[in-house]
């Protein structure tokens, strides 16, 4: 059962680099254009990027066995 997942996981993990990536070109954005606050697009992305990281990381996590 190990590696059941690598696929999907691997695949989150790619999007969770480019929500990433997305957040620092709003970011930056937002500074060249002079705002005195956080963007609310990057505080979306930036959701978004902990909801998908923490559906890759309960991928990678090893099912419980029982003691018989």
């Amino acid at each position: 059962m190990s590696g059941e997942f690598d696929d999907i996981r691997e695949r989150l993990e790619s999007i969770a680099e480019e929500l990433a990536d997305r957040a620092i070109e709003v970011l930056r954005a937002s500074i060249q254009d002079g705002a005195q606050d956080m963007p609310i697009d990057e505080k979306r992305l930036t959701r978004a990027r902990r909801a998908v990281e923490k559906a890759a990381h309960l991928l990678t996590e090893q099912q419980p066995t029982e003691d018989w």
